[in-house]
């Protein structure tokens, strides 16, 4: 104990300013590396998720960022009739969120009502904790609504309870009955950007049929078109759909498949995670040799205690100890400071009442933060042999005393 304080002391820290720059610059590559490990397993989970959309002849919509628009114009006479000509020649996949509502739940959250066709549900297969799959075969106006709840409503909504509400797309009080709930932190990954994801742990999940569109408003209308997705069609018939889109409601869509929209993620998302890479190792090569060098200047400056510890029984291999000890004090700090930071983000989401992503996890972690952190801490073993093994291989070149290594 007392020559690794003496390491600590009168090596380590000799040099104060450069000891605290290279543990910043540890701690920047650490979260680096947690970043983009999160990110891709993300990024993995949404290649899952979207696995089922890559096939041939789906096709997804999206709004001509080049084009003009002008929402006001839009009636919903002339909507209705674009559902219509879809209901007659097309079979589609429909899914809209963002409409939110307040609804008394143990967490105070706003909740977030979305809504979907049975081909999107089928699509999809929504994960259930409790209760039965959802149905689609209701009467608008006559039956209750079964809907499905994302965990952070079960305790206040238990399965087959009811639930009175407003609903704001078809602008009329409606009763929901709860057919199941989802398992927790269920999710939906973007189509055009698979490391991102909204969380449906404070959602109610709508069916969606011919009825209840036709009795839907004009912000559903234009929202459901928005990501709407062509099954079982080809690239010839999504160009004749956006052109009677265009003509009747003056918006211009284009009709991807999901690996085109795939393609697009990679285009910019390679590149961004290149940089990345790049600036995380370009600090590991600083890291290593201002770690190398810091050690040996403190070493030469300190040569004469140096030499007595290495008299009184210090050996290269209790030196290895001290210096996988000290790095390892610093890896260890490094990943309690991320831990606090991405624990707090998660509990931010809490605090600023977002039904987006507010999420479950232990310790306010999800899986994807404790797999970024076991890669960290598989990098920072790495990264500390290849430290500490040049430090060992320059430190005995050093002239200490007469024949005192031999």
């Amino acid at each position: 104990m007392k020559i690794f304080k003496f390491f600590i002391k009168r090596i380590f820290l000799k040099r104060w300013i450069l000891s605290i720059s290279m543990i910043l610059l540890l701690f920047a590559a650490n979260y680096l590396t947690f970043t983009v490990a999160r990110s891709i397993l993300s990024t993995f989970q949404g290649y899952q998720e979207m696995g089922n959309m890559d096939q041939e002849g789906i096709y997804i919509a999206n709004l001509d960022p080049d084009s003009e628009t002008n929402f006001d114009r839009i009636t919903e006479k002339e909507t209705q009739k674009v559902y219509d000509y879809l209901n007659s020649n097309f079979n589609y996949a429909l899914y809209t969120d963002g409409f939110i509502i307040s609804l008394p739940n143990n967490d105070d959250m706003e909740i977030s009502l979305n809504y979907m066709n049975e081909e999107f549900y089928n699509l999809n297969q929504f994960e259930l904790s409790q209760g039965t799959k959802l149905d689609f075969d209701y009467q608008f106006n006559k039956d209750e609504i079964p809907v499905l709840i994302g965990k952070g409503l079960s305790k206040t909504y238990p399965v087959g309870s009811t639930i009175k509400i407003t609903d704001p797309v078809v602008e009329q009080p409606i009763t929901l009955k709860v057919q199941g709930v989802l398992k927790q932190n269920a999710h939906h990954s973007n189509f055009y950007a698979l490391n991102s994801k909204t969380y449906y742990n404070f959602s109610i999940f709508f069916p969606v049929n011919e009825t209840f569109i036709k009795h839907a408003n004009i912000d559903f209308h234009v929202n459901g078109l928005m990501d709407i997705i062509i099954l079982q069609s080809t690239k010839e018939r999504t160009v004749d759909l956006s052109e009677y889109i265009q003509k009747n409601l003056g918006l211009k869509f284009n009709f991807y498949s999901q690996k085109e929209n795939n393609d697009f993620f990679k285009d910019y998302y390679l590149n961004s995670l290149k940089i990345i890479s790049m600036i995380t190792l370009i600090l590991l090569v600083i890291i290593t040799c201002l770690s190398i060098w810091n050690t040996l200047i403190s070493i030469r400056l300190m040569l004469k205690d140096f030499t007595i510890n290495l008299l009184i029984g210090l050996s290269y291999s209790k030196l290895r100890k001290i210096l996988y000890s000290y790095f390892g004090i610093l890896f260890f700090i490094n990943l309690i400071v991320i831990f606090l930071i991405t624990a707090y983000n998660r509990y931010g989401f809490w605090l600023k009442k977002d039904t987006f992503f507010a999420t479950y996890g232990l310790f306010g972690l999800i899986g994807i933060d404790w797999l970024a952190l076991l890669v960290v801490i598989l990098f920072d073993i790495i990264i500390g042999m290849i430290i500490v093994q040049n430090m060992v291989r320059k430190i005995k070149k050093i002239p200490i005393s007469l024949g005192v290594l031999q």
